[in-house]
């Protein structure tokens, strides 16, 4: 299985993340093809290459014209004293600009809009709107939006509002919106569904914003952490990591957030931040499949249950099977005064043992499972379909060195043998047979 592990150490925005997903191999065509079609004005996009902790890494930039600036790079104003700074957005502009849109294969858009616009706060109402204006995917359409409605909960929260009459300020302005959707573009593009986000770096002080000087984390990066469950680790970084467009698409595209324990690096790509820390200002993306060794580990659950049904415990047995138990098996045993019992023992890897503990607890009479980790043994194998004359056979094939063993599966032959009235036996006969006659002894 292949999946995206997100390595916040420098934490995480919007920018940062659609440029490291466009350094992994996201599409710059279809992505710039649908930012011609959002439905704003005065922006332009810059795809480039930059030094950032001296290695070259992928920036992904929204230019805004001067109407439209909200200073989210600007140092002095984010976190110096500087007062003027705080009447930069109380007026409306009237001017002639142009909208660029420049990407690495040498496109660029040139087109110029009249116009007069005073900082607008858009609710989460105008801000599905324009999603649903701009031509993509579905799939990127549902994940924008999920990402906006994350934030919407989170800016509700922190203001005593509601996710209806909630209005965003830096989250809904023209490069928030721009950097939401070109992520959900980049990572549809992709085609991967996995993400693996163990942690969140954060940084300390403050930061000015709409609302003022506001303590790191923001309570808006609170609000998604706390209601998504993010891992977040508080650094002596002195500024903010993790901005709230960072923290909701951290939240909408996480599957997961513990690594596999040995997998392979397919691919990587880094992008860069905007502001000047004490960090690398890079967000790193992998794409990664899972390895699995000869040898590896496996954890045992166990527990006794003596006043059960046998219903009840093989309605137990399938719940935990379709849960990702490897194995499940009862073992008749006499406990104390005599008492016949039954030991229940599941064989389960180690990101799914909290779920099969909770089915053993809500469907037995248990109150307490013992656990230990195994070490074990495991032959190289994959799954092969065969068309055979009895019909199609799945087989698992082992290898071992440079012995081959080959089982056909169960569930195929037991359909061939009650559409042909045959026994087991001989479907297991002929299905290896045509199998060695196919590919010899080789996988």
């Amino acid at each position: 299985m292949k999946k995206l592990y997100f390595e916040c150490g420098s934490g995480i925005s919007g920018d940062m993340t659609v440029a490291a997903l466009i350094d992994l191999g996201a599409d710059t065509d279809v992505l710039m093809q649908t930012v011609s079609t959002i439905p704003l004005e005065g922006f332009g996009i810059k795809l480039s290459r930059v030094k950032k902790s001296g290695l070259d890494v992928q920036d992904f930039l929204v230019e805004l014209g001067s109407e439209y600036e909200n200073h989210d790079h600007d140092m002095d104003y984010l976190h110096g004293n500087n007062a003027e700074h705080t009447q930069m957005h109380e007026h409306t502009h009237g001017h002639t600009h142009d909208h660029e849109n420049t990407h690495e294969h040498g496109h660029t858009h040139e087109h110029t809009h009249e116009h007069s616009h005073p900082h607008v706060h858009r609710g989460l109402k105008e801000v599905e709107e324009i999603i649903d204006k701009t031509e993509m995917t579905e799939n990127a359409r549902t994940v924008a939006k999920k990402i906006f409605n994350i934030l919407g909960r989170a800016e509700a929260k922190a203001h005593g509002t509601t996710l209806e009459n909630v209005h965003f300020h830096e989250v809904g302005a023209v490069d928030s919106i721009v950097d939401i959707i070109s992520v959900a573009v980049c990572f549809d593009n992709l085609g991967i569904n996995e993400v693996i986000i163990p942690v969140l770096k954060e940084g300390t002080g403050t930061i000015r914003c709409q609302h003022g000087i506001m303590p790191i984390p923001v309570p808006a990066v609170m609000g998604v952490a706390e209601e998504n469950g993010l891992n977040i680790e508080i650094t002596d970084v002195q500024g903010e990591l993790i901005t709230p467009t960072g923290a909701a698409i951290a939240a909408a595209l996480k599957t997961g957030d513990k690594l596999p324990e040995k997998f392979k690096i397919l691919k990587s790509g880094m992008g860069a931040g905007k502001r000047e820390y004490n960090t690398t200002g890079i967000l790193r993306i992998m794409l990664i499949e899972e390895t699995e060794d000869r040898e590896n580990s496996v954890w045992k659950l166990e527990t006794n249950i003596d006043d059960c049904t046998g219903e009840t415990l093989g309605y137990v047995m399938d719940c935990l099977m379709e849960s990702g138990a490897r194995d499940v098996y009862y073992t008749p045993v006499y406990m104390k005064k005599n008492r016949p019992a039954y030991v229940l023992t599941v064989i389960s890897m180690e990101e799914d043992i909290k779920n099969l503990e909770n089915i053993i607890f809500r469907e037995t009479t248990t109150i307490g499972i013992r656990k230990c980790k195994m070490s074990r043994t495991v032959l190289e194998r994959e799954i092969k379909t065969l068309k055979t004359s009895m019909g199609n056979v799945d087989f698992k094939i082992c290898k071992n060195g440079e012995e081959t063993y080959i089982y056909p599966e169960y569930k195929s032959l037991i359909n061939i043998c009650r559409n042909l009235n045959i026994s087991y036996q001989d479907a297991y006969i002929r299905a290896v047979e045509e199998y060695r006659q196919t590919y010899g002894d080789e996988a």
